[in-house]
């Protein structure tokens, strides 16, 4: 089925400007329009700089009621208007006193694609916020709608004078030139990873995919299809590609957790479509012939398996606890600092990413961090490099500012033994911290 994209890049024209919205245009109008839909065909509809709200809302209500698969790059500017303090995409004539009635509420975008079928929008974001929606999203989340896939980032306000460059959009232009398109998910990671210290101190948005079906036969460590819906090669044999749920994650976590593999009915002897044993007694019947029953010996489960069922039915609390419990007998029989209790450790961080709690995952991976370096494991060990570089990623995440001073100030203290790779990262912190500072609660 064909596929449909909508590129809308829209900024304020004059002081109001903060970012470069339309600049990506052209790069993303390079990108084959197959490839920015992940579609064997697709058809795109462009808005560069719109002008009205009430046009906007047209051509979105219109690529909205399309039957295939929706593609949505939004590139622009955040603003509140004053009155009830929502979300806007600034278009060309807004300025901060005629939000209200110049910009696009952010309502209209999550409306429109409300009722399309879950897992068939996938949106692409690179915002850019006015100092008003930057303080605004430190306790709100942008809504975009549940059914429909997020990816991207919000950057704060660039300092005065400066327009920004919509750098995460055009590094996923970049990306897709190449003629290839990743899932959304890795793709999302590349463009991440190529952005390196650039990303520091961004909203990260990554609501994954709706999952459409469930997976045949998944295993950790296997193959995998790599484009859903088209012939694939698994261990060098076509087969047909298999829709797999996506795992959530974010551009700097690789998640610990592995999916749930299905179970074969009755052991190894099962055979789909083959006879099928009845149980009279003790003895059973195959092929009408009687045979001894063996009881087959318990199989001991994967722990990991048991976190991640409760993963996903949502059921977080249940998670973490499991992970908890796995953490403190590791502890207690190989030590607090070994690489298995370690290892849970770094589970329930991930588990409260997906719980979407921010600030336990960050307090998690500063803990990961801490026991690691008295040890005496080194500043630019991987563990320890990983566990800071997490926490400063899940430290952005974190709305309320309070908890976000206390946690900035510890990770302040570790960027000064671990600065990390990236260079800029003790800076990055120090720079958010002043600006909680000087922002009243």
């Amino acid at each position: 089925m064909p596929g449909t994209v909508l590129l809308l890049a829209a900024s304020p024209v004059g002081k109001s400007r903060l970012v470069d919205a339309a600049s990506v245009l052209p790069v993303l109008a390079a990108v084959p329009p197959a490839v920015l839909s992940g579609t064997e065909t697709a058809n795109v509809v462009e808005l560069a700089d719109p002008l009205e709200p009430q046009a906007v809302l047209t051509r979105l209500r219109a690529v909205a009621a399309t039957p295939g698969p929706l593609t949505v790059f939004v590139t622009g500017q955040l603003a509140l208007d004053r009155r009830q303090h929502l979300p806007h995409l600034a278009l060309a004539r807004t300025t901060p006193a005629t939000v209200r009635y110049t910009a696009l509420p952010w309502q209209w975008i999550r409306e429109e694609f409300r009722l399309r079928s879950p897992g068939s929008t996938t949106l692409f974001v690179d915002l850019h916020a006015d100092a008003d929606a930057w303080g605004w999203l430190r306790t709100h989340t942008l809504d975009s709608g549940r059914n429909n896939a997020v990816l991207g980032r919000i950057a704060p306000p660039p300092p005065r004078r400066t327009v920004a460059s919509p750098a995460y959009m055009k590094t996923i232009a970049t990306i897709l030139r190449s003629g290839w398109r990743p899932p959304v998910e890795q793709l999302h990671q590349q463009a991440f990873t190529r952005l390196g210290p650039e990303a520091y101190g961004d909203l990260v948005l990554t609501v994954p995919p709706v999952p459409v079906a469930a997976p045949a036969a998944y295993r950790p460590g296997g193959p995998r299809a790599q484009v859903p819906g088209r012939a694939v090669e698994v261990d060098g044999s076509p087969q047909a590609a298999a829709a797999a749920p996506p795992q959530p994650q974010d551009p700097h976590v690789q998640v610990a957790v592995p999916p749930v593999p299905v179970a074969v009915p009755g052991g190894s002897s099962y055979r789909p479509g083959g006879p099928r044993a009845q149980v009279p007694g003790g003895a059973v019947e195959v092929d009408g012939s009687p045979q001894a029953a063996a009881a087959a010996p318990p199989q001991p489960q994967d722990p990991h398996v048991q976190v991640t069922t409760a993963v996903q039915a949502g059921r977080h609390q249940e998670a973490d606890a499991l992970a908890a419990a796995h953490e403190h007998a590791a502890a207690r029989a190989q030590g607090p600092a070994s690489e298995q209790a370690l290892h849970w450790s770094e589970v329930r961080a991930d588990l409260a990413m997906f719980a979407r709690d921010s600030a336990r995952s960050c307090r998690i991976w500063l803990t990961v961090a801490e026991t690691r370096l008295a040890a005496g494991q080194a500043p630019d060990s991987p563990g320890v490099e990983k566990a800071v570089d997490r926490a400063h990623h899940q430290w952005g995440q974190v709305r309320d500012k309070s908890r976000a001073q206390e946690l900035g100030t510890l990770l302040a203290q570790l960027r000064t033994r671990v600065p990390g790779r990236r260079p800029g990262a003790l800076e990055n912190v120090r720079k958010q911290l002043r600006e909680l500072q000087a922002t009243p609660f």
